[in-house]
């Protein structure tokens, strides 16, 4: 909904069907090579400190008795939706100039092969992750980020980013694009609000004996929310002179991108701080990709990509010593809290950086190897004339009957 009101009518069906085919793709890719490159088997960090870059084994999800454990498998349909989510960050961004070929094969290799290792690595038994209760770098600690500020945000953030520099940009760019429909926006924006529930307070992965740290995830992630979207819309204010719909609704959006990693282990004050400094992130980033002649229709990577760094970093600041005992391991809550809080610099704050500087490297690599060769080889956007048509009008069985009469009525106008 979100997407569909930010894009012309005429390619309503293509945000449409791409959004289902991201959650399709992503749930055969994640089932063949993803859950395993993410978690599987073969990396022995755990014992030697070496590898920690992606799993191995567990293909097709058959290989061993553990994968058919109702646990495995409830840990397998999680996986997918934050796989999905990933994938479908980069379809916002380049939206009503991609071909159907170019758009199914960076979903394929996104959900498959590039951000199952950093699953692994952040989160799994890789040498980042500060869920292993064996040894950690960066002092023992590893790199805060509960429910993917950087792991699922980031990511995706930075895929768009290089997706939309290769694609160029949208006849009318950047003050005379097509005026959006703010009703399916703010749906948009209100749904992806309730479905952050599920992403942050289910990140705890079990229930019995971690409600207490669910519940305050509930509201910090509730905060954050609204501290970025007041934020940002003060912003807006300041700078127009009228409240910005469009600042209002991604000003949200920043707020839960940026509260993502350090929602366990916050404070409820400092969870505002963090979308307050979330909703500055936004629009400074916003004007920056605009301002370096980058068409990103639906600000993914102010939103999704600076907006994730920023979350994780947070962590290595506001991180408390209780909320962080909560969620994580109560031994080493001293040293790998938040500066701000007493924590060491070589401990959650430098293993912040770290992971921004991990997923840049990574995530950049190799998308930008994909889309530069989708570029290079021509496969990447449509014709001139079929994105002046349209992509319903060409790729879907044509454009609603909306648009189709409005069409018509703007040649009998130029005629007249």
């Amino acid at each position: 909904m979100l997407e569909v009101g930010s894009v012309n009518k005429k390619n309503t069906k293509n945000i449409l069907v791409k959004n289902i085919f991201d959650a399709c793709i992503a749930a055969i890719m994640w089932y063949a090579v993803g859950s395993s490159l993410a978690g599987g088997n073969g990396d022995d960090f755990t014992s030697t400190g070496e590898n920690g870059f992606a799993g191995s084994g567990g293909f097709f999800r058959t290989v061993s008795t553990a994968n058919k454990s109702a646990y495995a498998k409830a840990g397998w349909f999680f996986g997918w939706t934050f796989a999905g989510a990933g994938c479908t960050i980069v379809s916002g961004a380049i939206a009503e100039r991609a071909t159907f070929l170019a758009y199914a094969l960076y979903s394929v290799i996104l959900t498959g092969f590039v951000y199952p290792p950093v699953v692994h690595m952040m989160w799994g038994a890789g040498k980042f992750s500060a869920w292993r209760s064996g040894p950690r770098l960066f002092g023992d600690c590893g790199v805060i980020d509960f429910a993917g500020s950087g792991t699922v945000h980031m990511t995706g953030g930075v895929a768009a980013i290089i997706a939309a520099g290769c694609i160029g940009v949208r006849k009318g760019f950047p003050d005379a694009l097509p005026e959006g429909q703010p009703v399916y926006q703010a749906l948009g924006i209100l749904i992806l609000w309730m479905g952050w529930y599920g992403f942050n307070c289910v990140s705890t992965l079990y229930i019995d004996g971690y409600a207490q740290s669910a519940a305050h995830v509930a509201m910090t992630t509730t905060l954050g929310a609204a501290a970025g979207c007041l934020g940002t819309a003060a912003i807006g204010f300041v700078e127009k002179q009228y409240i910005d719909p469009g600042y209002v609704y991604n000003g949200v959006l920043a707020g839960l991108v940026s509260i993502t990693s350090p929602c366990a282990v916050v404070s409820p004050f400092g969870a505002i701080v963090v979308g307050l400094i979330g909703s500055l992130v936004y629009v400074g980033a916003s004007k920056g990709v605009k301002a370096a002649g980058i068409d990103d229709a639906v600000d993914a990577f102010a939103v999704h990509g600076a907006c994730g760094a920023w979350g994780v970093i947070a962590c290595g600041l506001f991180a408390t010593p209780f909320y962080y005992s909560v969620s994580y391991y109560g031994d080493r809550k001293d040293d790998c809290a938040g500066l701000f809080y007493g924590g060491k610099a070589s401990g959650s704050f430098a293993a912040a950086f770290a992971c921004v500087f991990v997923i840049l490297a990574w995530v950049g690599s190799t998308m930008g190897a994909l889309f530069g060769t989708l570029k290079a080889t021509g496969l990447l956007r449509v014709s001139q004339e079929i994105e002046d048509a349209g992509l319903d009008d060409s790729k879907h069985g044509g454009a609603m009957s909306e648009v189709v009469a409005a069409s018509v009525d703007g040649v009998k106008a130029t005629e007249a």
